[in-house]
């Protein structure tokens, strides 16, 4: 018997028993489904960091004080970065554009009855080009607010209707931490991005920050939480990097390990596909699992189908079948069964990739990729599954299964 008729005997056994081959079907499709949604959305989620990363420019620098190894564990860092070495990087490190240093703290934002707790930063006006935040209304804060001490604030867009709602905010007064603020901008929405909402937030003169809400100062000067940095372009990067790196080991005096470290955006790019890269492995192996649950339940349907076919083995023995013809029958239709459920879970999982672009915002996307892995595997598990229950139906002995007749 040549394969063409194998095949078509094998399909029309199963269609035989729909309901039976449908029940056997559902735990590959499930399976498939499930890989197929869980790359799209892994690959969706890479996409969206890498964009996130990259709307704030890949040429930012930031430096972050204390030992990076000691931040890992958890350690306080020392306030070794202060305002003082945001404007020597500023006015002696020339592949550095612009430069921004930051404090920040969670207070109590209040107007009129309305209170909420946001983000203040205390910034430079450098701050908003680093960052690229947009201004929606109004002004920034400038050079001449910072040495006046101006209680003005800039305003993000879900902060400014969380305290005004449909009232136009400009020139209205808020309290931060007790002391009043004028407001003079707002921001255009940005979003939020690694678990900080920047639409939720306020940013004040630096000099404010520090002389009015957080008074952090310390005998080496204005301390700081991190300074970031902009490179002229992306080809500069890793000359600023170098350039601000001596600078702060001359003032700090170091001579052995530094008090600070840099960190580039384009690392960050790296590190956040590298990690959701990983995290779209281990979603696609977890989903898997499900296709290896399938084909044992092909396995065992297949080897029920076995025992309830004795006579007809028996019988396609009788009148000259080989235990080839036999074993390649039911491993067609083992196949069949674990392909049927991959091409099903495959429509399913990408009509699942389709309804998730449609109420969430990640861009999720059908990945070919993954079609090909999800059906590929899924008539390899067929196949393999499939051999145990075709040689016990093609070693089966003609005159002990006649006998059951």
């Amino acid at each position: 018997m040549n394969w063409q008729e194998a095949l078509g005997m094998a399909a029309r056994t199963l269609v035989a028993h729909r309901l039976r081959s449908l029940l056997t079907v559902l735990g590959m499709v499930i399976g498939n489904a499930a890989v197929i949604v869980m790359v799209g959305v892994g690959q969706a989620a890479q996409r969206y960091t890498q964009d996130q990363f990259a709307s704030l420019g890949t040429h930012v620098l930031f430096v972050v004080p204390g030992r990076e190894d000691a931040r890992r564990r958890g350690i306080e860092p020392p306030a070794t970065l202060t305002w003082e070495d945001a404007q020597a990087i500023a006015q002696q490190v020339p592949a550095v554009r612009w430069v921004a240093a930051q404090i920040s703290d969670s207070v109590v934002a209040t107007y009129a009855s309305r209170t909420t707790r946001t983000n203040v930063t205390g910034t430079e006006p450098d701050f908003f080009r680093v960052q690229s935040l947009d201004l929606a209304q109004g002004r920034l804060f400038t050079e001449l607010d910072l040495q006046r001490h101006s209680r003005v604030v800039v305003l993000g867009s879900d902060l400014a209707a969380k305290l005004f709602g449909a009232r136009p905010p400009l020139g209205q007064r808020i309290r931060l931490r007790h002391v009043s603020f004028e407001v003079i901008g707002v921001l255009a929405p940005k979003g939020a991005f690694l678990g900080t909402n920047r639409d939720d937030a306020a940013y004040i003169p630096l000099t404010t920050m520090a002389n009015q809400l957080t008074g952090r100062r310390s005998p080496y000067g204005l301390t700081v939480g991190f300074i970031a940095a902009s490179a002229w372009d992306e080809a500069k990067v890793s000359a600023a990097q170098f350039q601000i790196t001596n600078l702060l080991r001359r003032r700090h005096k170091i001579t052995e390990e530094d008090d600070f470290y840099i960190r580039t955006q384009k690392e960050a790019v790296a590190i956040a596909g590298n990690v959701t890269g990983v995290l779209t492995i281990v979603l696609a192996a977890t989903a898997a699992i499900s296709l290896l649950v399938g084909g044992i339940g092909i396995m065992n349907i297949m080897l029920v189908a076995v025992t309830e076919r004795t006579q007809e083995i028996g019988l396609r023995k009788a009148i000259g079948a080989t235990e080839r013809d036999i074993g390649q029958q039911f491993l067609l239709e083992a196949v069949l069964l674990a392909t049927a459920g991959g091409v099903l879970g495959t429509a399913v999982g990408a009509a699942g990739v389709v309804g998730l672009a449609l109420v969430t915002p990640l861009a999720t996307q059908v990945s070919w990729q993954a079609v090909v892995l999800a059906v590929g595997v899924s008539g390899t598990i067929g196949l393999v599954f499939g051999v145990a229950p075709a040689q016990r139906a093609a070693q089966l002995d003609p005159i002990v299964a006649l006998r059951s007749v």
